[in-house]
């Protein structure tokens, strides 16, 4: 999502929400946020979890410098202790040959994503181990540009929602959707801009 589909998500949800329009005037809108789509960066969320982005940055740059290309089948070459040695854990190295074994064996078309609905994309990448929905969601919103996704599991959406809307309590992720329902078709862009307020926003 560029910024024109950001300003004009934006627009439409301040129609139809006098929280955002108010919170829209006084932070403005979110910056874009874009990840190539492809193997890397299923490899990249692997390598992410639990990590801070400065760890996670130093060891996918030890990672992809063992490949000779960045590949799923150039992966499948590397020795597991050799990826360990990276920085890697061994649940880690297991789901990212899992990942890569998927894909060579052509159990996970991640080309073929593109073309599918947002329930059978995520279906497809949560049947891999190591990805949760929250995971898939990210890749869909940021790596597919789908429109209409909110990661309700997130918990900065959950915080900056139950500021947004001066809750007492931060909403459940049950809540968080029945909340943003009324945002379709634009519920990705009312996500970046939960992000947003959520580091601008006074507690």
């Amino acid at each position: 999502m560029d910024e024109r589909i950001i300003s004009q998500g934006m627009q439409a949800l301040a129609d139809c929400d006098p929280d955002v329009a108010t919170a829209l005037q006084a932070m403005g809108p979110p910056p874009p946020r874009i990840r190539p789509a492809g193997f890397e960066t299923f490899l990249a969320t692997i390598v992410s979890q639990q990590l801070s982005t400065h760890a996670a940055r130093a060891i996918m740059g030890r990672v992809v410098a063992l490949l000779p290309e960045r590949s799923a089948a150039a992966l499948l070459e590397v020795d597991d202790e050799v990826l360990r040695g990276a920085g890697l854990s061994y649940r880690k190295v297991e789901y990212a040959k899992g990942l890569a074994r998927a894909v060579t064996e052509s159990r996970f078309d991640i080309a073929g994503l593109a073309a599918m609905t947002d329930a059978e994309a995520v279906a497809a990448i949560t049947a891999l181990r190591g990805f949760g929905r929250w995971s898939a969601e990210i890749y869909l919103m940021f790596s597919l540009g789908r429109r209409d996704i909110f990661p309700a599991d997130d918990l900065a959406l959950q915080v900056a929602l139950g500021r947004l809307k001066q809750l007492e309590k931060r909403p459940t992720p049950k809540q968080a959707r029945e909340l943003v329902a009324h945002w379709a078709p634009w519920r990705s862009v009312g996500s970046l801009f939960l992000w947003h307020f959520y580091q601008g926003a006074p507690n």
